[in-house]
């Protein structure tokens, strides 16, 4: 087992990872720097979606949508599995309720 492996939560390394295959499609080291990527980005967007809930005065669920989808329309930073990893991060960050369609595909620890 990788020292790296310990750092990276398995919903991420599923990601990289086709069904019937035990490992990662990337090299430990871009795995890092893809994760790395992800977790800074959720860890950055905390502060965002919260303004956003209060200044918009919509829902938790609401605020994770749009944020999903300005993850998603902005093409070939993050892939559809990173960017929807990243919208369940953040919840978890924030402690909001995860709406089935933001988590539809990420793999679960």
């Amino acid at each position: 087992m990788s020292d790296h492996q310990l750092l990276i939560p398995p919903s991420f390394v599923a990601l990289h990872t086709r069904p019937g295959r035990l490992r990662p499609d990337l090299p430990w080291p871009a795995l890092l720097e893809r994760h790395e990527l992800c977790e800074d980005m959720a860890q950055m967007l905390t502060e965002h979606a919260s303004q956003v809930l209060v200044r918009l005065g919509i829902t938790e669920g609401d605020v994770l949508q749009r944020v999903l989808a300005g993850l998603l329309a902005d093409e070939g930073r993050l892939s559809d599995g990173e960017a929807r990893w990243v919208v369940c991060r953040l919840a978890e960050l924030l402690q909001w309720p995860l709406p089935a369609s933001v988590a539809m595909g990420v793999p679960q620890n």
